[in-house]
């Protein structure tokens, strides 16, 4: 990650039982997928029990807003979200949000 790198986050939650598919369908189908975009630099998966629920938030980077809307289309606040993920998930945001990165700090090793 740069500095002006855009960090595109979304969230959504499924039952405990569809968080291992929900979990393969963005890393086995989606992120390999984001790979072939220009300008796509990267993603995480974040993941929390809370309350009966799994919550995932998704997150990518990309180089530019343009790079974004060649993923997420003219609307780029707008979630792109799969038939195959929209199974699963029993709330989901129908937006995104985007931040630019201003300040990056590493310590130096591999997570």
């Amino acid at each position: 990650m740069t500095l002006g790198t855009v960090v595109r986050m979304w969230r959504g939650q499924t039952l405990p039982e569809n968080a291992d598919a929900y979990h393969r369908h963005v890393t086995e189908t989606v992120f390999p997928a984001l790979t072939r975009i220009a300008g796509h630099e990267g993603a995480f998966v974040l993941r929390r029990e809370t309350e009966g629920r799994v919550e995932f938030l998704v997150v990518t980077l990309w180089q530019s807003m343009d790079a974004v809307r060649s993923f997420a289309g003219a609307d780029a606040e707008r979630a792109v979200i799969e038939p195959a993920a929209r199974a699963v998930l029993v709330e989901l945001d129908d937006f995104v949000r985007h931040y630019r990165v201003v300040h990056e700090q590493r310590l130096g090793h591999a997570v």
